[in-house]
C-alpha cells in the first residue's frame, strides 16, 4: 500500500452512526444525521438530515429513478480498478483482501480493499458486523481491542497475531462478501446518491466517491461533507443550475487542499486528483468511458475499452 492514501477524522463518528436511510431493500443507501459536533466543525450540513419523510422519500424515488451511472456493474468495476491504484498502486482490486499494514498515518492497520483502519472506525463496524453472522470467525476474540483503539493509532491487544486472523478472514469468501458489503453501505451508495442528487454524472459520482473513501464521511472541514460544503460556496451544482466540470474542479480544488495541508511531507501526493481525476475531467470524460489513462505516484495505468 502506498503511504497516504486516505484521512479519516480520527474519533469521528462515521456515516452510519445516525443514519437517514433513503431508498429501499439491499441496494439502499445511507446519510448519516449530523453527529457531534468536535473540533474543526465546519457547519456542512447533511442534505438529508432535515425536511420531513415525504419529501425524503419523494428525492429517494427520484434518485432511484435515475440512469445507474457508477452503480452500473461496469462503472462499478471500473471505479474499484480506480481505487486500488491508488490505495495499493494496482488494478487488481480482489487482490487486496487479505493484505493489512500499519502504513504509518495515525489511522492504525490500514487493510482490505478499502483501506479499513483500525483507528477510524469502519474496520470495527466490519468485523462487528462479520461477527454476527460468523462468531467463530479468527477476529472476533479482536473485537473487545479493536473497540479499545478505535480513535488511535494503537496496536494494543491486536499484536501479535491480528494481522495473521485477518489474513486467514480474507480466505473465507463470506469474509470477502463482508468487505464489499461494508464498502457499499459506508461509502459506495452515499457518495453515488448523493452526487445524484447534485446532479453529477458517472465522474462526478466517482469523484464524489473517492473523496469519500480518502477524505471520511466526515462534516468537519476536512472530511468529505465538509469539502462538497466550501466547493458548493464557490460553484452551483448542476442541479442548481450551474456548470458541472466547473463545480466538480471546486470540489477538487478544495479536497486537493485537504491533502496537501494534512498530509506529512512525504506523503503530501495528490496523484489522484492531479494525474488522475483532473484529466479524466479536463478531457470531458463525463461517462467515464474508457479507455482511461492515468498516473498514480508517477506510475502509469490503463484500462482499455471494454
Amino acid at each position: 500500500m502506498k503511504p497516504v492514501t486516505r484521512l479519516f477524522l480520527i474519533g469521528a463518528p462515521l456515516i452510519v452512526a445516525v443514519a437517514v436511510v433513503f431508498g429501499g431493500g439491499d441496494d439502499s443507501g445511507v446519510l448519516a444525521d449530523h453527529p457531534p459536533s468536535y473540533p474543526g466543525q465546519s457547519g456542512a450540513p447533511n442534505p438529508l438530515a432535515s425536511g420531513d419523510t415525504d419529501d425524503k422519500e419523494e428525492l429517494a424515488q427520484r434518485i432511484d429513478k435515475m440512469p445507474p451511472g457508477l452503480a452500473a456493474p461496469g462503472k462499478k468495476e471500473i471505479a474499484a480498478e480506480l481505487v486500488a491504484s491508488a490505495e495499493n498502486s494496482t488494478l487488481d482490486w480482489r487482490s487486496q483482501y487479505g493484505v493489512i499494514e500499519d502504513i504509518g498515518d495515525g489511522n492504525g492497520y490500514t487493510a482490505g480493499i478499502i483501506g479499513f483502519c483500525s483507528g477510524t472506525n469502519d474496520m470495527l463496524q466490519l468485523v462487528e458486523s462479520y461477527t454476527k453472522d460468523h462468531p467463530d470467525n479468527p477476529l472476533a476474540r479482536y473485537l473487545p481491542a479493536l473497540r479499545a483503539v478505535d480513535g488511535t493509532d494503537s496496536h494494543e491487544g491486536l499484536d501479535p497475531g491480528f494481522r495473521d486472523a485477518w489474513a486467514r478472514a480474507a480466505e473465507s469468501a463470506a469474509f470477502r462478501t463482508a468487505q464489499d458489503r461494508t464498502r457499499d453501505t459506508l461509502y459506495f451508495e452515499p457518495a453515488v446518491r448523493l452526487a445524484k442528487m447534485d446532479g453529477l454524472g458517472t465522474l462526478g459520482q466517482f469523484i464524489y466517491y473517492d473523496a469519500m473513501v480518502l477524505h471520511g464521511p466526515g462534516l468537519d472541514a476536512e472530511g468529505f461533507y465538509g469539502i462538497r460544503h466550501a466547493a458548493m460556496k464557490k460553484a452551483k451544482t448542476a442541479a442548481e443550475g450551474g456548470d458541472e466540470k466547473t463545480y466538480l474542479h471546486a470540489f477538487l480544488d478544495g479536497g486537493r487542499s485537504v491533502m496537501k495541508a494534512k498530509l506529512i511531507t512525504e506523503q503530501r501526493d495528490s496523484s489522484r486528483i492531479d494525474t488522475a481525476q483532473r484529466v479524466f475531467l479536463r478531457d470531458g470524460n463525463m461517462d467515464l468511458d474508457p479507455p482511461l489513462a492515468w498516473r498514480m505516484y508517477g506510475e502509469p495505468f490503463r484500462i482499455a475499452a471494454r
